[in-house]
């Protein structure tokens, strides 16, 4: 193997964990697709938001423990990411409120492979005795249980502030 002006050219060694037979292939896209997703989507939505407002506390059933993750408001010089259903029900229970009230305004819905849902939630958030609700956004990536329902893999929310 002699490149251009008699200089060898070296084959790169693959290390043997690297080498493309030992990774497994892309996932078909359409393969086990949840149908229903829009319904999966919707009703999960105004199942958290009701659990949520009512008591958010008993939301860690609709978490899997240790897998989990959920971005609060997350940046940089802020860290808000939780991982695991403690952490995740411990951060919901210290927000600074005693009330809320969310008002879903879209619910947008996408299937993901291996049967999974995408759920983005645009809306209105009424907090305590404020007057002005707030604008929000949260964006779940549900996965199957293997028993006919689903947990919440991905969890991230936004204030809409500017």
């Amino acid at each position: 193997n002699s490149g251009r002006g008699g200089l060898r050219q070296r084959s790169a060694r693959v290390p043997p964990r690297w080498r493309h037979t030992q990774v497994p292939m892309a996932m078909d896209p359409l393969t086990n697709v949840c149908a229903n997703f829009e319904q999966v989507g919707q009703a999960f939505a105004t199942h958290y938001y009701q659990i949520f407002d009512s008591n958010r506390s008993q939301l860690g059933p609709l978490y899997k423990d240790e897998v989990s993750m959920l971005n609060f408001e997350h940046s940089a010089d802020r860290p808000g990411q939780f991982k695991g259903t403690t952490a995740i029900v411990a951060k919901l229970v210290s927000l600074p409120f005693q009330q809320v009230k969310h008002q879903v305004v879209t619910i947008d819905c996408q299937p993901t492979p291996g049967g999974g849902v995408v759920v983005m939630v645009c809306g209105n958030l009424l907090i305590d005795a404020e007057q002005m609700p707030q604008k929000f956004s949260q964006v779940f990536q549900l996965l199957p249980t293997g028993s006919g329902s689903f947990y919440i893999f991905n969890d991230i929310f936004r204030l809409n502030v500017g």
